[in-house]
């Protein structure tokens, strides 16, 4: 981290880029990868010590071993846990921050620092981690105890429940939207929004708005980060003229020089640029 902030080299710090859209035109710079040579967990009755590079399945399934109960929400999403803290990742509209005790990073300029829950801010797919910066290195979870077998069933369920909803025959971002808790209780979750403005299914490019369900945005073949941006802004638009919620995007885009900011930051731009829009193709 110190030699790349001395030299002023691009970075980009990830974990299994599960929710991420390089830009087609690639990274100029570095990635930081943090993946299984970072990775364990240590229990400790109810405390439970993980490296950040750990997969996040691993973690749950480990833990509910252990009759440790908290986490199984997040047993179905892909990526490790350095990634789903700095997002306060998590499904069924939980967030892993209420499990967290402590976070352990490394700063930009490679001061090791360790914060409290209250001192990560963690809010509703969101925390002060993504403006901090620097690299999760480990992080502390407090869990409660619980039965192991129905802790076992309740995140076989949930990963049942995942399979029949969400596509996998196709590359994607995860969840393209968030899931604002003020627009679920009248308009509902992210993806009827969009069904309800008729847009599954709809294509630009090689990128589709997931026929199976309409908050995955599927690289159908030769899909542009370009396309999958124009989708992002053609929903946002549909969606704010239909109900008057602007949804913010969760999935995360990487530019040339290693910027992460959310896609629909970038979409926005792009929409008040000339010369940058794109025919979307309906579905029949």
């Amino acid at each position: 981290m110190q030699l790349l902030e001395s030299t002023g080299t691009p970075y980009c710090v990830v974990g299994e880029t599960s929710n991420l859209l390089f830009d087609s035109r690639g990274l100029r710079g570095v990635i930081v990868r943090i993946a299984a040579r970072m990775s364990g967990i240590s229990f400790d009755g109810r405390d439970v010590v993980v490296k950040a590079g750990t997969s996040v399945p691993e973690l749950a399934r480990a833990a509910g071993a252990k009759g440790l109960s908290g986490i199984e929400h997040t047993v179905g999403i892909p990526g490790t846990l350095g990634g789903l803290v700095i997002m306060n990742g998590g499904s069924q509209r939980k967030g892993i921050g209420s499990s967290v005790a402590w976070v352990r990073y490394v700063d930009r300029v490679g001061t090791l620092i360790e914060l409290s829950r209250e001192d990560c801010e963690f809010s509703y797919r969101s925390s002060a981690l993504q403006r901090l910066g620097g690299v999760v290195t480990e992080v502390g979870l407090r869990l409660d105890r619980g039965n192991t077998d129905e802790i076992e069933a309740e995140m076989d369920e949930i990963v049942a429940s995942r399979q029949a909803r969400f596509p996998e025959d196709a590359p994607n971002c995860g969840s393209t939207f968030l899931s604002n808790p003020a627009m679920y209780s009248s308009v509902g979750p992210p993806g009827k929004a969009i069904d309800d403005a008729g847009l599954r299914g709809t294509q630009i490019g090689g990128a589709q708005i997931s026929p199976k369900h309409s908050n995955f945005i599927n690289n159908v073949g030769g899909a542009t980060s370009d396309d999958v941006l124009a989708l992002v802004g053609l929903v946002r638009g549909a969606v704010l003229e239909r109900t008057g919620f602007r949804m913010d995007a969760e999935a995360r885009y990487v530019s040339p020089d290693g910027k992460v900011t959310a896609a629909h930051t970038v979409s926005d731009d792009r929409a008040a640029s000339p010369g940058t829009s794109m025919t979307p193709i309906h579905p029949k």
